[in-house]
């Protein structure tokens, strides 16, 4: 049986800046400094969509639950 190699899309700097409603220097600045998965197929530099999608989640602040005593935050 062959091993089938399930390829995923790998998005330009442009599309992934697309995706993420930024420029095109947010992306290539998160490759500079080396805080999301890239590829480089030559010159060129290519992002996994699922590399995209842990950084997203790595970033992602979930909300917490505020309660309010005498006018103050209480955690």
């Amino acid at each position: 049986m062959k091993d089938v190699m399930t390829l995923e899309r790998l998005l330009t700097v442009d599309e992934a800046a697309e995706l993420l409603g930024t420029s095109a220097r947010f992306p290539r600045r998160l490759i500079a400094e080396r805080r999301i998965r890239f590829v480089k197929l030559g010159h060129h530099v290519r992002i996994p969509s699922s590399a995209l999608a842990e950084y997203i989640a790595a970033v992602t602040v979930e909300p917490v639950e505020v309660k309010w005593r005498a006018g103050r935050v209480v955690v």
